[in-house]
């Protein structure tokens, strides 16, 4: 375990996939601390995959694979690879194992920055193969609701942001700019069956006062997949409406997930480069939904940013 505190946030992170275990401010922890009675992690990385696949298994180049849920990056050892006083990163390339269940070759670094009371998520994906690598990269941290009540229906409120729009209708950086505008009309998908996507049924919802309340209900059916980039900053709020954390991205794909029937006392607000699989999908990995690709000796670098309020 390493740690980092600038005055403001302290954290602590495990070399064991890289993972964020926990984000302290004034004396209060606000990340989960993985009590295995409802859920085993704080915050991992996903990768390869966001999600799961239909029947557990992809295909590439004529072959296929079985790979689980949200890939096998949460559970591998990393490489420390540098540490100052408030920036950490660490590093995890292919070797044989990945390469069974993973043909490509990558370099993936992954790293957290503290900057006054936010910490930056950084991530950096390189193909280090001869080919195009497919792929995808995701976020799934855990925070503690505030004021959480077992006995109560609700748990507080979510609200959402979209970066504003410049003179020629650019969408702003979403990790780093302030201006945003409140989003009012939300469209989400839901799971249908084997970890996969309904992508034939979209709900929408019109937020009367901007807000979307957490009720001990809210996630029966598993995650609110929010696709298509139309968030750019979700809000997470006490049952009185006071903002207590927010996590801010430009990632075109979110999840907000608390475990089904179980009455956690969190929820999981993830920026995602990608989502599982739609229901009955069979096609080859470059055709999935959502799929990222890098074209050989290609980088890509992703982030967000959570700021505690």
């Amino acid at each position: 375990m390493e740690n980092l505190s600038n005055g403001i946030l302290s954290i602590t992170v495990s070399g064991h996939g890289a993972e964020l275990c926990s984000i302290r401010k004034d004396g209060v922890e606000y990340l989960w601390q993985a009590d295995p009675e409802y859920w085993k992690r704080h915050s991992p990385v996903l990768f390869p995959i966001v999600g799961s696949l239909w029947n557990g298994v992809y295909r590439y180049g004529g072959k296929e694979y079985a790979m689980s849920q949200h890939g096998f990056a949460r559970d591998m050892d990393f490489s420390l690879a540098c540490k100052t006083g408030d920036e950490i990163w660490y590093s995890l390339e292919a070797d044989d194992a990945t390469l069974a269940k993973y043909p490509f070759r990558f370099v993936l670094e992954i790293g957290y920055r503290l900057e006054d009371n936010k910490v930056h998520v950084l991530w950096r994906v390189r193909n280090a193969d001869s080919k195009t690598m497919y792929y995808q990269i995701g976020a799934h941290p855990a925070f503690y609701y505030p004021d959480f009540d077992p006995e109560t229906e609700h748990r507080g409120y979510f609200s959402f942001g979209k970066s504003a729009r410049d003179a020629d209708g650019k969408a702003g950086a979403g990790e780093t700019a302030g201006a945003m505008e409140p989003v009012r009309d939300l469209e989400y998908i839901l799971i249908r069956e084997k970890g996969c996507a309904d992508t034939q049924t979209v709900y929408r919802r019109h937020l009367e006062d901007g807000t979307l309340p957490i009720e001990t209900h809210t996630f029966d059916k598993d995650a609110l997949i929010i696709e298509n980039g139309q968030v750019n900053r979700v809000t997470l709020h006490t049952p009185s409406g006071k903002p207590w954390l927010s996590l801010t991205f430009d990632a075109p794909e979110a999840g907000l997930w608390s475990p089904p029937f179980k009455n956690a006392p969190f929820v999981c607000i993830e920026p995602w480069y990608g989502r599982c699989d739609r229901a009955d999908f069979s096609g080859d990995i470059s055709e999935r939904d959502r799929i990222q690709s890098l074209e050989a000796g290609e980088t890509a670098e992703m982030r967000y940013a959570i700021e505690i309020l």
